[in-house]
C-alpha cells in the first residue's frame, strides 16, 4: 500500500521544499487550503494590511513535523502540527496542518 501512495505522489503530487534546522529537502506532496464550512477566508487587519488566516493541508511521505517549514509555489508555510499515518504497521504518509509563514525562512 505504501508503494501505491508513493506512486500517486510521484505522478500527481506537487514539488515543494521541506526545511528543518536550515536543511532543505525536495519532496512530492499534496498541498491545499483546508476547506472551511462557510468557505470564508479568515483575515486579520494589521497596520501593514490584511493577513491570510487560512490553514493548509500537507499530505506527503516526507516527515513534516511541528516547527518545520514547507515552501511551495513561492510561499512559505510553517507546520503547525504534523503526524505520521500508518496502514497496518507501515508508514503510509504524513498529514500536517500548515499556516503561512510571516518571516523569511530556510536561510533566505
Amino acid at each position: 500500500m505504501t508503494g501505491q501512495v508513493e506512486a500517486i505522489l510521484e505522478r500527481w503530487g506537487q514539488t515543494a521544499e521541506l526545511c528543518r534546522e536550515g536543511r532543505r529537502q525536495t519532496v512530492q506532496a499534496f498541498i491545499q487550503p483546508v476547506r472551511e464550512r462557510d468557505e470564508s477566508c479568515p483575515e486579520a487587519e494589521t497596520p501593514l494590511g490584511r493577513l491570510d488566516g487560512r490553514l493548509w493541508l500537507y499530505l506527503g511521505r516526507a516527515a513534516a513535523e511541528t516547527g518545520d517549514t514547507v515552501v511551495w509555489n513561492g510561499t512559505a508555510f510553517r507546520v503547525r502540527s504534523g503526524r505520521p499515518l500508518y496502514i497496518g504497521g507501515a508508514l503510509s504518509h504524513w498529514r500536517a496542518v500548515l499556516e503561512r509563514e510571516r518571516e523569511t525562512v530556510c536561510g533566505n
